[in-house]
């Protein structure tokens, strides 16, 4: 599987944006789907996931009620919604794959992709 992550830039605080994570293959919908994030000089961090047919979801207690995350498998694609934005949500967010369940660490996650900046300024 390979992921295209798009749909970072430059937001204000409280505004919203929205990413997308494209996957090749045809086993997308078999796949469980993260999304994490690495702030400068801080190590990556979980900020929400998504079962395989989209009927759980999980997320960090940091972005809880602000960023809500989804996926489309007809488009082997999973999103992040992100409202209410805040400078400290300034990251590279990746997205990633793990063929077992969901995994909310680093370490477990099979694919990755390769990161799209958000910057929020203040």
């Amino acid at each position: 599987v390979q992921l295209q992550a798009s749909g970072g830039g430059l937001v204000q605080t409280g505004g919203s944006l929205r990413l997308s994570c494209a996957a090749s293959g045809r086993t997308f919908s078999s796949y469980a789907m993260s999304w994490f994030r690495q702030a400068p000089g801080k190590e990556r961090e979980f900020v929400a996931a998504i079962s395989w047919n989209g009927g759980s979801t999980y997320y960090s207690d940091s972005v809880k009620g602000r960023f809500t995350i989804s996926r489309d498998n007809a488009k082997n694609t999973v999103y992040l919604q992100m409202n209410s934005l805040k400078p400290e949500d300034t990251a590279v967010y990746y997205c990633a794959a793990s063929r077992m369940a969901v995994v909310t660490t680093v370490v477990g996650n099979d694919y990755w992709g390769q990161g799209t900046l958000v910057t929020v300024s203040s």
